[in-house]
């Protein structure tokens, strides 16, 4: 399973970016869909999650309200869009499938995208 983030960028206090991540191999709707962030200096943080058959949706209080998780299992694609944008959400965005596998998990992690909120 190979998962692909884009839509990162540099844009100002306010604004807003959509992220999209696609996933190749497997099953897309069999994953539950994270996204994840990490900012220089920091450790890597939840963002928001997706689940599969009922997607529920869980978000951090740091970005509820301004953020929205989606997905589109036709086109095995997560998206968060990311509204009212504050300096502190600059960060690389990365996103990241589970699945159930047996008696465990597996767990799968995309390049991340950057970005980059400034004035």
């Amino acid at each position: 399973v190979q998962l692909q983030a884009s839509g990162g960028g540099l844009v100002q206090p306010g604004g807003s970016l959509r992220l999209s991540c696609v996933t190749s191999g497997g099953t897309f709707s069999d994953f539950a869909m994270y996204w994840w962030r990490q900012a220089p200096g920091k450790e890597r943080e939840f963002v928001a999650s997706i689940g599969w058959s009922a997607p529920s949706q869980d978000y951090s209080d740091s970005v509820k309200g301004r953020f929205t998780i989606s997905r589109n299992d036709a086109k095995n694609t997560v998206f968060l869009q990311l509204n009212n944008l504050k300096l502190e959400d600059s960060a690389v965005y990365y996103c990241y499938a589970w699945i159930r596998s047996g008696v465990g998990y597996r767990e799968y992690w995309g390049r991340g995208t950057l970005v980059t909120v400034s004035s």
